[in-house]
């Protein structure tokens, strides 16, 4: 890498395996969603970055343990279980139909019966996962320099992260809206979300979004957005959140309705985890300061390996 860790990838150069490896991970973690208890805002279903792809982390199997990862380094799907049980599928291109049955044989080779709902969720046209023959490509090259993309944007999170005594979500990987996001609650119930979210039940919106937050996060780019970028928003939206002062090269996207951060601006900076810092910091100030948070009660200084917390 000669970038600092933070690779370059253009969206439109891995348009194709980006929408390939979307409905992948949603197959998996949709796996994780049939299996898990639920729990709020949905925190039971994303995937997490790893030291070399995407996992679920634990997910129960009775009293045992199942746990699938993207290996991005060696290209293949990981499936363990506390058993000793170990399959391994390769990451190559070939469509979501084969991707899935593959997995699904594996998981029943080791005495894994489950059943997920077969349609992408947050997606153009949906396919059903069986008859999804369209979807069929795997840049390795393209999949490792995302992944690299991923990993440095989790480390600065949780840095953001610890910095906040409120609620506050774990750094994760939503595999509907395919991007990593970090979310700072104010501690007050939120209107009814009015939901029709596409692609997403109105049931699951509203519980996502029952709390006031403060959300952020990074996204490899779509069709209708073809750029990677950092984002954050307010939910409920505050009156002036989206006027406030932000650091020179984000903006608020009013088609959007969120503050951006393109990562090509970032990663050509001179001191990318800053900015990128600076950028979370600012817009989460935008948020508690429009939203009238208790900052004073909710806030801490970053944390710091082995150092106790000051209190």
């Amino acid at each position: 890498m000669d970038d600092g860790g933070w690779p370059e990838l253009s969206y439109p150069e891995w348009r194709e395996t980006a929408a390939t490896l979307q409905l992948w991970t949603q197959i998996v973690g949709k796996i994780r969603l049939a299996l898990t208890p639920w729990l709020n805002h949905g925190w039971h279903v994303p995937l997490y970055v790893s030291a070399r792809g995407l996992t679920t982390s634990p997910i129960p199997i009775g009293r045992d343990i199942l746990e699938i990862e993207f290996d991005f380094i060696a290209h293949r799907l990981l499936v363990r279980t506390s058993r000793g049980d170990e399959r391994m599928l390769p990451l190559r291109p070939q469509s979501v139909a084969a991707f899935y049955a593959d997995l699904l044989n594996a998981l029943s080779d080791i005495g894994i019966k489950v059943s997920i709902n077969e349609m992408p969720n947050e997606v153009q046209n949906p396919i059903r996962f069986s008859e999804d023959h369209q979807h069929a490509s795997y840049d390795p090259d393209a999949a490792h320099r995302f992944w690299r993309m991923l990993m440095q944007a989790d480390r600065v999170f949780k840095l953001f992260r610890s910095g906040f005594l409120g609620k506050v979500s774990p750094v994760h990987f939503f595999w509907g809206s395919f991007d990593l996001a970090v979310t700072r609650f104010s501690g007050r119930e939120a209107l009814p979300h009015p939901g029709g979210v596409p692609g997403l039940p109105d049931a699951v919106t509203r519980e996502a979004y029952s709390h006031e937050v403060s959300s952020a996060g990074f996204w490899p780019g779509g069709d209708a957005y073809p750029h990677a970028a950092f984002y954050s928003y307010a939910y409920p939206e505050p009156p002036g959140f989206r006027d406030a002062a932000v650091p020179a090269g984000a903006e608020f996207d009013h088609n959007l309705g969120e503050f951006i951060l393109r990562y090509d601006v970032l990663r050509q900076g001179p001191d990318p985890d800053a900015m990128l810092l600076d950028f979370l910091t600012s817009t989460y100030a935008a948020a508690a300061d429009a939203g009238r948070w208790d900052r004073s009660a909710l806030e801490c200084d970053f944390g710091a390996p082995a150092r106790v917390r000051s209190v």
